[in-house]
């Protein structure tokens, strides 16, 4: 990373980062502290433009802290800093996450909210803020993703209660950053080898062996599967009372059933799959899949491929989207629409066979 700075204004530059993205930033001092403040990228923004912007920050500065008239614009409540703030947002909004939802989001509060922002008052962060603040997750860009969405619920409830203006959301219009789509589907030839590395592992680990089957006969989601109880299992359907996507029906086919039948010591409650170390908590697939994969000759597997390879096995066998949805536990259409392009490729195949077998009754060469 490689920094340019002004000779017309000092404290005014140009950082160029590995990736070649140029930005523009101010440094100055307030309060005590060193702070840099992102001015936009270099397409965003001409040299003049970004320089006007570093001298009017400056001049915010250099009068921060002196008495001014008081409007009928000022704050209704002396704004707290972040890192108080965060304890009276966790307070009154956690509550309404997901367990799962709320430690992934308190992570994403204590990494890479508070070290930038906890000592920032909640009405001072800008939209050059996030801009500059974003600048820094380039090589973490899903860290970024699941981060940004956080903080703009913060500062969207900050609004609320009065630390800040109405539709000032500093994270409002901030772009995430584009991402692959992570699209991995199972063959035939490759079911096959997951299948002999299962047959390999069920001796020592059944249990394990058992909930993978699981995930492969009804396309459920991983956590679904650890977390399931024995309470819900009300056979032909898994009656989930809580799921990603709120209450869930997962359904047994005659494989899967065969799988839940299998699994001894059957009690009235309790987890399916408890931890070998601790029954009181589910097990952690994520701990033996790495070695089950490797086994398989299928390193990039993740065991949500196979939740994938469900819906596109699904969509060979000419099942409709709506049912796949269904089936999967999608709350929107929207998410199963992804499966669509598969679909489009079934269609055009049998096109193309129907097309084949005309021409061959017509007397036409294929």
């Amino acid at each position: 990373m490689i920094e340019y700075w002004d000779s017309e204004l000092p404290g005014f530059g140009l950082r160029v980062h590995p990736s070649g993205c140029r930005t523009w930033f101010v440094m100055f001092r307030q309060r005590g502290k060193q702070r840099r403040v992102s001015l936009g990228t270099t397409r965003q923004n001409t040299a003049t433009e970004a320089r006007r912007i570093a001298r009017e920050k400056l001049a915010e500065v250099a009068l921060d802290g002196l008495p001014s008239r008081k409007t009928t614009k000022s704050r209704a409540k002396e704004a707290p800093l972040m890192r108080e703030y965060a304890e009276r947002f966790w307070a009154d909004y956690a509550h309404h996450w997901k367990p799962s939802t709320r430690q992934r989001n308190r992570t994403g509060i204590d990494r890479d909210i508070l070290p930038t922002f906890g000592d920032r008052r909640v009405d001072e962060i800008t939209k050059a803020d996030i801009s500059f603040w974003r600048d820094g997750f380039a090589e973490r860009t899903g860290a970024f993703n699941r981060t940004i969405p956080i903080l703009s619920v913060m500062m969207g409830y900050a609004e609320q209660i009065g630390y800040r203006s109405r539709g000032s959301n500093p994270c409002r219009g901030t772009p995430r950053y584009k991402r692959k789509r992570m699209e991995r589907f199972l063959s035939a030839r490759e079911y096959g080898q997951l299948a002999t590395a299962l047959d390999y592992f069920e001796a020592e680990h059944s249990a394990v062996v058992a909930a993978i089957r699981l995930l492969i006969y009804t396309g459920a989601r991983c956590g679904e599967i650890e977390n399931l109880s024995w309470e819900w299992v009300q056979e032909p359907r898994i009656m989930l009372p809580d799921s990603k996507t709120g209450a869930k029906i997962v359904y047994l086919n005659r494989q899967a059933a065969e799988v839940i039948t299998s699994i001894p010591d059957r009690k009235p409650t309790g987890l399916v799959f408890p931890s070998v170390r601790d029954p009181e908590r589910p097990m952690k697939l994520g701990m033996h899949w790495p070695e089950i994969r490797n086994r398989a000759a299928l390193p990039d597997v993740r065991l949500h491929d196979l939740r994938h390879s469900f819906a596109s096995t699904a969509i060979r066998d000419n099942i409709s989207l709506m049912v796949i949805g269904k089936l999967l536990g999608h709350a929107l259409a929207e998410t199963t629409s992804r499966y669509a392009h598969l679909s489009d490729e079934v269609i055009a195949d049998a096109a193309e066979r129907v097309s084949g077998s005309i021409a061959s009754l017509i007397g036409v060469s294929q």
